[in-house]
């Protein structure tokens, strides 16, 4: 049975499993029809939180999701998310009024809706003003178009900042924040989290099964299964990357724990995720009807304390194993004249 948590303070309750549309579309599932067939199976077993992009197969996905809501919308908090390039334009991206006011029609459209409940910020911006982002959301909201704000793997002291912009200039304030979270990527446990729950922010962690390292496909010693992911981005989901490495080896603890806890590592992995008393829903991205149904069931785990201890003995609490799996790497690292004087 599906269990229901706030969403933050809004008094909204939302599924302790959110639906993540990413793998619907070309760059995932091209099947209109079976993507929509797993939302239904979704909605019937009680899910009722969707989240989706614009960028996810560049609108596909929304697409998708539009089509399978159709007679259902009443039913689902729906979550989409802006910034990525979208075509080839100059300006057709980021987090400016210009383009936030152009894409929601655009994300409408497609969705087949009058509203979307959660519009997110997909990224920071580091070169946009904050305040120019939560004016234009501001705007959508009292327009009807939106009902609430949430951001997107952004860092503790951004969340803070958009706490601010909203007290003092007025805007509409931010209600969520989308991190990656899970037993391998534990880095918001440091900051992030603390500072959610202190401002009442709902959070929606996605890719708690890392990116399939802990859905049982991956073990070391084994060749790595084929993945489209893998070919995109190496340096995360390839591996036979030394930097994976790590990974690799926690993954087959984990896999002696859940044997040794009854469960299959997919409940494991969720179950840990959603222990989190700061964790609001996580975020599911099945491809196929079959990963659907092995991860559903999760969302009544509860890990016992001796094995979530366990866990922690694998993965310390706060590390990333990985440090390029937090998804997001501010100027200041990514960008090397941040550090020298010229």
């Amino acid at each position: 049975m599906v269990q229901y948590r706030p969403f933050g303070r809004t008094g909204v309750q939302i599924s302790s499993l959110t639906l993540g549309a990413m793998n619907f579309g070309q760059s995932g599932n091209p099947d209109h029809a079976e993507g929509i067939r797993i939302i239904h199976r979704a909605l019937d077993a009680g899910i009722n939180a969707i989240d989706t992009a614009d960028v996810y197969s560049q609108g596909e996905s929304e697409v998708i999701v539009g089509k399978a809501l159709h007679g259902r919308r009443d039913d689902v908090f729906l979550a989409t998310k802006f910034h990525g390039q979208i075509g080839e334009g100059r300006n057709t991206r980021g987090n400016s009024r210009r383009w936030i006011v152009a894409e929601v029609e655009n994300s409408l459209r497609r969705l087949q809706t009058d509203w979307i409940d959660l519009y997110q910020v997909h990224r920071p911006e580091p070169e946009t003003d904050f305040d120019e982002t939560l004016g234009a959301l501001t705007d959508l909201v009292r327009q009807g178009k939106v009902r609430y704000l949430g951001t997107s793997t952004f860092e503790p002291s951004a969340i803070v900042e958009g706490q601010w912009i909203a007290e003092r200039r007025g805007r509409e304030r931010v209600v969520s924040e989308q991190p990656p979270y899970s037993i391998l990527v534990r880095g918001i446990e440091r900051e992030m989290l603390p500072v959610a729950a202190r401002y009442g922010l709902a959070v929606l962690p996605w890719s708690p099964l890392a990116g399939g390292y802990l859905s049982g496909r991956y073990h070391s010693g084994l060749d790595a299964p084929i993945s489209a992911r893998a070919s995109r981005f190496p340096e995360r989901f390839d591996p036979t990357r030394p930097a994976n490495a790590p990974k690799l080896a926690a993954v087959d603890e984990l896999a002696k724990l859940a044997d040794e806890a009854g469960l299959s590592l997919i409940h494991l992995a969720l179950g840990f995720v959603l222990a989190h008393p700061a964790i609001t829903s996580a975020i599911i991205g099945p491809r196929t009807i079959e990963h659907f149904e092995s991860q559903l069931g999760a969302g009544e785990v509860t890990l016992p304390p001796d094995v979530l201890d366990r866990i922690d003995e694998i993965v310390p609490p706060g590390t990333n194993l990985n440090p390029i799996d937090a998804g997001y790497q501010p100027p200041s690292l990514a960008d090397k004249t941040t550090r020298r004087r010229t």
